[in-house]
């Protein structure tokens, strides 16, 4: 298994500049915006807080935000950021938290590196218990896609311009629903490399493991704008409440 920890490790140093090129940086204010509406002068708990590219904005917009990641790396970054976010090294796959959230949240794929459907369950049943009685948790989750894919690999140049080129080389095991997949960043003369290991899942199965520990969806976007969710969607935000006694 490819260690999640390894991955944002060797990552930390060059991610901001990396989520600037892909556009998350920019879609960050769009992600605290869609949060704050679930947690307004309340407090959130994020898994794989990273460099805090979505918990700062959220702070700035009153919330109080803590944060979990299992990277040293990323939390030494966020850490020289900000002092207003407390985040500390955990799994998020098995946590425990005396306090309890109004949200609790999981974006960017984040979800996917729990590369087993046991640790995925495992990490609802955290969530779950993390949340107050009106609380809510929100996963951010790729849709899973396999056109281009021949002999179960497949390699796609994601981005090009002056200076980088971004080639993504996957390999998928439909037996255990991992793709192991290797990013390479070419800059100037530089050439990173990047692996790591996820387990993509449909938003029919979140659901049913969400049931499992007691949590149903309460509404699901395409994108932090609510745009709808379609079968042409290729990502899916989901919010899940704690499940009510139905008379």
């Amino acid at each position: 298994m490819l260690s999640g920890e390894l991955t944002y490790n060797t990552f930390a140093s060059v991610y901001e500049q990396y989520t600037i090129i892909v556009g998350k940086v920019a879609e960050a204010d769009e992600t605290a915006a869609f949060l704050e509406r679930f947690c307004r002068g309340r407090s959130a708990l994020e898994l794989g807080i990273g460099n805090g590219r979505v918990a700062v904005p959220l702070t700035e917009r009153g919330v109080t935000v803590e944060g979990i990641d299992n990277s040293d790396n990323m939390l030494k970054i966020l850490a020289n950021r900000t002092d207003r976010i407390k985040a500390w090294k955990g799994n998020i796959a098995d946590f425990n938290s005396v306090q309890r959230y109004r949200l609790v949240y999981c974006v960017y794929n984040t979800f996917m590196v729990l590369v087993t459907r046991e640790e995925q369950i495992a990490c609802l049943r955290s969530a779950a218990e993390a949340l107050d009685e009106e609380g809510v948790l929100v996963i951010e989750v790729r849709v899973p896609a396999f056109d281009g894919f021949v002999s179960g690999q497949k390699t796609t140049t994601m981005f090009v311009d002056h200076e980088n080129t971004f080639v993504h080389a996957e390999i998928h095991d439909p037996t255990t629903q991992n793709l192991i997949q290797t990013f390479l960043w070419f800059s100037g003369t530089s050439v990173r490399r990047i692996p790591e290991r996820l387990r993509y899942v449909y938003h029919q199965e979140l659901d049913t493991m969400a049931e499992c520990v007691g949590l149903e969806l309460l509404e699901r976007w395409g994108d932090w704008k609510r745009g709808a969710f379609t079968d042409s969607s290729k990502r899916h935000v989901s919010v899940y409440r704690r499940t009510r006694l139905k008379c």
